[in-house]
């Protein structure tokens, strides 16, 4: 006899990320190219004992470090397993089976995937042809069926960010039917507005943070989720006991010892951006700043085939798209001027 099986478990079919990715110039998953300062990972590495290892993780040293870095409390912050799991967690603690998840679209993938293995009715609003999004569109698809909206700012993979007046008009509509807003912030240090005020003292509303874009640990896992107290008291008592590993949450607590590190991480970035927004443009490149650590290029020819010759010639991954309003654009990841240099070289050489 077949043994039972989640229907909405079982009816999904899953497409994971390229593997065989090591070696290789990664500017396809806006993870920062280069990494930490070597100097840096080599001195948190001392700390990895036999004893550091064989005890069970102990988050809370590293979440009042976190809360006093961003200006919280301690009851105002809970962290995870990357915001993957955030995501899950939110959307398993304030979601319902057959009700409706607000997002654009297209968007980032783990919020209608999560929607489909949850049994819940994801409701995308489509950008328009100019990669705009009318806000007015995201407030007239909340009902009394929405239990959450979902605003990526920037947004992953369009790039476009929310004003004051746009993200109030969505939380108000929001809060009249009893549905919580996510503020998705994953390239926060990228683009330094945030709607983390709003979240602190909004019954409805949390940001979620992440240490695996400018923080430069995705190997590690570590998400962080911020809001009132009680949504927070929420996902804690949802969280697994111990789902954060001992080793990002030391790394990540070095760092916050560290601002200087991460304010270099960011002139770095921002450096490298510029100039290659810069130099394609000069080259008569039609570019996009997706006000992340990423832009949008047209290449000359059939993006796939440039992403194609870019892998097998150069050892070089960006990521191009199926999705119709994308299809000409190939999506790079961006760093230092020398990771931006590699790049360039590479991709005028094939798309010339």
């Amino acid at each position: 006899m077949m043994c039972h099986v989640n229907m909405f478990i079982a009816q999904m079919t899953r497409v994971f990320p390229p593997q065989d990715r090591y070696g290789k110039l990664r500017y396809d998953m806006n993870e920062n190219p280069e990494g930490l300062p070597k100097e840096f990972v080599d001195s948190v590495l001392k700390e990895i004992t036999p004893e550091f290892l064989a005890i069970y993780p102990e988050p809370d040293r590293f979440l009042r470090k976190y809360a006093k870095f961003v200006g919280v409390e301690f009851e105002n912050v809970v962290c995870t397993n990357g915001s993957d799991q955030a995501i899950r967690y939110l959307l398993e603690t304030f979601g319902e089976v057959g009700k409706e998840v607000v997002t654009v679209a297209p968007s980032f993938e783990m919020y209608w995937v999560n929607c489909m293995l949850l049994g819940y009715k994801h409701v995308p609003v489509a950008y328009e042809a100019d990669m705009s999004i009318r806000i007015e569109k995201i407030v007239a698809a909340i009902n009394a069926n929405t239990r959450i909206v979902v605003l990526l700012n920037p947004n992953n993979p369009v790039g476009n960010v929310y004003t004051d007046e746009e993200f109030s008009a969505v939380q108000k509509r929001a809060e009249e039917v009893g549905a919580l807003v996510i503020v998705d912030e994953a390239y926060h240090y990228f683009y330094s507005k945030t709607f983390l005020p709003q979240a602190l003292k909004t019954s409805n509303v949390v940001v979620l943070r992440t240490f695996s874009k400018l923080m430069s640990l995705a190997a590690c896992r570590l998400g962080v989720v911020i809001g009132n107290v009680e949504l927070v008291r929420y996902v804690r008592n949802l969280r697994l006991t111990f789902d954060t590993n001992s080793i990002a949450l030391l790394f990540a607590e070095r760092l916050m010892e560290h601002p200087d590190i991460i304010d270099d991480l960011i002139k770095i970035q921002q450096e490298g951006k510029d100039w290659l927004l810069r130099e394609l443009r000069a080259k008569g490149y039609w570019c996009r700043d997706c006000m992340g650590n990423f832009i949008f290029v047209r290449p000359n020819h059939d993006a796939h085939a440039v992403s194609k010759k870019l892998e097998k010639g150069y050892s070089i991954l960006v990521h191009p798209y199926g999705n119709q309003m994308l299809r000409d654009f190939i999506r790079v990841s961006t760093g230092s001027k020398a990771a931006m240099q590699k790049f360039l070289t590479a991709f005028v050489e094939i798309d010339k």
